[in-house]
């Protein structure tokens, strides 16, 4: 009950950072005009229209749906595009809690995972920001939930979501779907595998592939949609304008400021700025207003290392063939949302995108935290360590703070906070 109270507290009080003046910055943030305009579009139209002629989008519905839905309730302003990340993203610390309960059963460590989440930069800046990935990345840890419950109806109908999103959840929906498919040959022979198969297929590939078709309604209704009239066959109009959205996520390699190579991710090496100005409003002669797409640096540092050491007994656990869950889960998570990027070398990619598997790195700190527990016989001294580990993060995730919610402040104070050279 008080480890419900706990998390339920810094819930709530993420929540409220998150929707404390959310209406700021004003105006749009790095690709909030992409998203905002498709979700005024589906409002109005049902489909993604530029003027009176159909827009070429490269990302399915769903996510603009969502950002659509704050609209309705709170209006066409910068709170309500943004409000719908806020509260899933304040979701996420109470998922992600649910997950760790059931890897570790350990009170405290269910609450470090909340507090992790709720502490991290990377996660707050997509909860006040309308991009798709937060909205991609609570699907996700909504799926891996339902999968560790054995949910797996609940769990086909989440990856869908997720590839109705973004693309990219189809490495969690591949993932997700071989470790079922292995369960059930592993567990049943001969004519007794023919019913989990086809129940496993049904789930994973049938449930997401229909959600994913169905998200596409607007453009199906409408006549209005991209290379709706490429044939008189709708199916084969549809399956054109996907080929053209593939080739132009495999062909995008123009040149940004802020790209930066999946090697450099876990260490914040390039954090993507969504957001700079120089307003006069600090007091000072010289003064800043960023929000800085940036992972809480000691907490991400931390997770690098943490993430080297569970590898580590990973790689033990299977030479002494000792199955262990949640190794398992974190090695998993990490290869579907972060292992893909290394393939697209020559592609314009950002450090953002690692939102998608930064409740798994948070999970290989929490596996750390189980492992010392286990290892030395002084708990209440472990205990110690640890607690002050969590609050050199809540020291360095306040001292960020202007960084992730886009206050202004003096030239100086900015500059304080950039740690290293590629985070000018």
């Amino acid at each position: 009950m008080k480890t419900r109270i706990y998390v339920g507290a810094i819930t709530l009080i993420s929540l409220a950072l998150r929707l404390f003046n959310l209406g700021t910055p004003k105006g749009f943030v790095f690709d909030e005009v992409y998203y905002v305009d498709g979700a005024r579009d589906y409002l109005a139209h049902g489909v993604e229209i530029s003027g009176d002629d159909p827009e070429f989008v490269v990302h399915p519905p769903v996510g603009k749906w969502l950002i659509a839905l704050g609209i309705k309730l709170f209006g066409n302003n910068e709170f309500g595009w943004r409000f719908m990340g806020a509260l899933l993203g304040s979701a996420m610390i109470v998922l992600i809690a649910l997950i760790a309960n059931r890897l570790f059963r350990n009170s405290y460590l269910t609450i470090a995972s909340s507090a992790l989440m709720a502490m991290d930069g990377l996660a707050l800046v997509h909860s006040r920001t309308a991009l798709l990935d937060i909205y991609l990345s609570f699907f996700i840890l909504l799926a891996t939930y339902f999968f560790l419950a054995r949910w797996h109806w609940w769990a086909g109908i989440a990856l869908g979501l997720a590839v109705a999103t973004k693309w990219s959840g189809l490495y969690f929906l591949a993932l997700f779907a071989v470790v079922a498919l292995y369960r059930a040959f592993a567990h049943n022979t001969g004519r007794d595998l023919f019913k989990p198969t086809v129940k496993t297929a049904a789930q994973y590939g049938l449930l997401p592939i229909s959600i994913y078709i169905t998200s596409w309604s607007g453009w199906f209704a409408s006549s209005r949609g991209w290379a709706r009239d490429y044939s008189e066959n709708i199916i084969t109009s549809f399956l054109h304008y996907h080929s053209q959205m593939l080739g132009f996520h495999t062909g995008l390699v123009e040149k940004h400021s802020y790209q930066s190579n999946p090697w450099s991710w876990l260490i914040m090496g390039r954090p993507t700025s969504f957001y700079y100005e120089t307003p006069k409003t600090c007091g000072a002669d010289n003064c800043s207003q960023e929000v800085l797409a940036l992972g809480t640096p000691l907490l991400w540092w931390l997770g690098t290392i943490a993430l080297a050491v569970v590898v580590g007994f990973w790689i033990r656990s299977i030479a002494v063939k000792r199955y262990e869950p949640p190794l398992n889960l974190i090695i998993a998570g990490m290869a579907a949302g972060y292992l893909p990027w290394f393939f697209f070398q020559e592609r314009t990619v950002f450090t953002f995108y690692a939102i998608v598997f930064q409740p798994f790195l948070i999970l290989a700190v929490i596996y750390c935290a189980y492992a010392l527990l286990m290892h030395f016989e002084s708990k209440r001294n472990t205990y110690l360590v640890l607690g002050f580990i969590a609050f050199a993060i809540f020291i360095n995730f306040i001292f960020f703070l202007p960084l992730f919610t886009g206050d202004v402040i003096t030239y100086d104070s900015w500059q304080a906070r950039m740690w290293l050279p590629s985070w000018v």
